[in-house]
């Protein structure tokens, strides 16, 4: 056979394959779609039963629902129409008994204007009844009625002063009394509790030599040793026949501290010359120095006063060598401190700051005499440099008197001040200024009107003045003592307080015969 031929045939049998495929292919597509159709009118027609009966369904129940609702609006309509018919009867009801009442009170409204036009006439009638007695009275008395009313209201405010003025001494009386007997009870715990040691210190020290020998060591060749220890410590040394003993005269202790040591330490060397005494001079200063702050730390654990600052604290050391009318400084300061702290605990104030108050109170006389200024302005520059509490400053102000005392601890530390340098020992005074003083104190006594005599007891801490009793009333005595008192304050200076006792004589003389 011939290729082509071959090809041909081919060609045709696949010409006629595709066009039988695509007649079945067609045959078949028209079948599916037929049936798709079918079915879908099948479906079709499903949903439109189903939508007709639920539509039916859902008209049922709104149906339903509408005759549900409308039954409850109705019962709620019939409610509310019940309830305002109640309402429309209590409000009728309540009308009517407005109105009785209003009639009731339009009665009594009319019995009430007669009755005020008959009151009206009365109080006319009467007002003139007594015009007619008061002009009757007032001719009988001779008094008009404003003489007679000012008589009367001056008669009882004089009865009302009176009697207020007894009842103000009454009271006065109670008062001062109770509180002198709680004042005296305190200070004589605070006094009786207090037991401190007093030293009596003067303005030089003596220090004992091994041998009259070593007085020419001291002095050295041309005096150069001795005029070397002055210069450095700033003392004077007095070497004159007292056997085996060298005076150290200073006005300032710490200096003439300084001095004694280290010359008790040039004696115990043996080696005296003005280098050597240097070096001990300067060992005598940091033994001081160490002396200083213990004695500073030693008055803080005493008092039990802490947290002051380590300036305030060595200030305080410095006391130790401070006297004051023989009295040593620290040791009032410390008196003080305890003395203010039990009248504060006492009292039921703080006793920690009464105390810190008490301790500082003298702080001031610690700065060398070079210094401007009082201890009191000094001990408050120093307080307020070093923070302290705003009632301690107050309190050291305070305590002289230079400005008045404004709390409780200030008065405090004043009269534990007060306490201490008036207590029997304490301080040293010239016999001649002492009995000028209680002179002085008589004089002044002596010299009001109406004194007969006066004296002064207790060393000048009472004065006690004997009046005339035909010159000097009983009301005069106060104002005599207030006088008296004010005079002696102007006058002269004391410590602590003087007591103006006034004593006023009432004989009755008769004779049986």
């Amino acid at each position: 056979m011939q290729p082509w031929i071959a090809i041909v045939i081919g060609a045709a049998a696949l010409v006629v394959g595709i066009l039988v495929g695509f007649f079945v292919r067609r045959a078949i597509g028209e079948a599916k779609i037929g049936s798709a159709e079918t079915e879908a009118k099948r479906i079709l027609e499903e949903a439109q039963k189903d939508a007709e009966s639920k539509k039916k369904d859902l008209l049922l129940e709104a149906k339903e629902e509408a005759l549900r609702v409308r039954n409850e609006t109705e019962r709620d309509l019939k409610e509310r129409r019940g309830e305002i018919s109640r309402t429309e009867r209590r409000l009728t009801q309540k009308e009517e008994n407005l109105d009785h009442k209003t009639e009731v009170l339009e009665q009594k409204s009319e019995q009430l204007e007669a009755k005020l036009k008959d009151a009206d006439a009365l109080k006319e009638h009467v007002s003139e009844v007594l015009a007619q007695h008061l002009k009757r009275l007032e001719e009988i008395a001779g008094y008009t009625a404003e003489q007679a009313k000012s008589e009367l209201i001056a008669r009882v405010e004089t009865d009302a002063r009176h009697e207020m003025a007894q009842k103000l001494a009454d009271l006065e009386a109670e008062y001062k009394e109770e509180a002198d007997t709680k004042a005296r009870n305190i200070l004589s715990l605070a006094i009786q509790r207090c037991a401190a040691d007093h030293v009596s210190e003067s303005a030089i020290s003596v220090v004992a030599l091994p041998s009259e020998e070593m007085k020419g060591r001291i002095i050295g060749r041309e005096g150069r040793n001795i005029q070397k220890l002055e210069t450095l410590t700033g003392v004077e040394l007095i070497i004159d026949d007292t056997p085996e003993a060298i005076t150290i005269s200073g006005f300032d202790p710490v200096r003439r501290e300084v001095a004694r040591i280290a010359l008790e330490k040039l004696i115990s060397d043996g080696r005296i010359h003005p280098a050597r005494i240097e070096e001990m001079v300067e060992k005598a200063k940091r033994e001081v120095d160490a002396v200083i702050k213990q004695a500073g730390e030693r008055a803080t654990f005493e008092t039990n006063v802490h947290g002051i600052h380590p300036d305030l604290v060595r200030l305080l050391g410095r006391l130790r060598y401070r006297t004051s009318y023989g009295q040593n400084v620290l040791q009032h300061s410390i008196e003080v401190s305890w003395l203010a702290g039990m009248m504060a605990d006492e009292l039921g104030v703080d006793g920690a700051t009464a105390r810190r108050a008490g301790l500082l109170h003298d702080i001031g006389k610690a700065f060398p005499q070079d210094v401007e200024g009082s201890h009191v302005e000094l001990g408050v520059n120093a307080a307020k440099k070093y923070k302290e509490n705003p009632a301690v400053i107050h309190a050291i102000e305070a305590h002289h008197g230079d400005v008045e005392a404004q709390t409780v601890i200030a008065v405090l530390v004043q009269a534990a001040d007060a306490i201490s340098a008036a207590r029997p020992g304490a301080r040293r005074e010239d016999m001649e200024n002492y009995i000028k003083r209680l002179e002085k104190l008589e004089e002044i006594a002596s010299g009001f009107g109406g004194v007969e005599k006066a004296y002064a007891i207790q060393a000048g801490r009472e004065v006690r003045v004997m009046v005339k009793p035909d010159q000097v009333s009983d009301t005069d005595m106060k104002l005599i003592a207030r006088d008296m008192a004010k005079k002696i304050e102007d006058e002269m200076h004391y410590p602590g307080q003087i007591k103006i006792n006034l004593i006023r004589e009432t004989r009755a003389v008769d004779y049986a015969k």
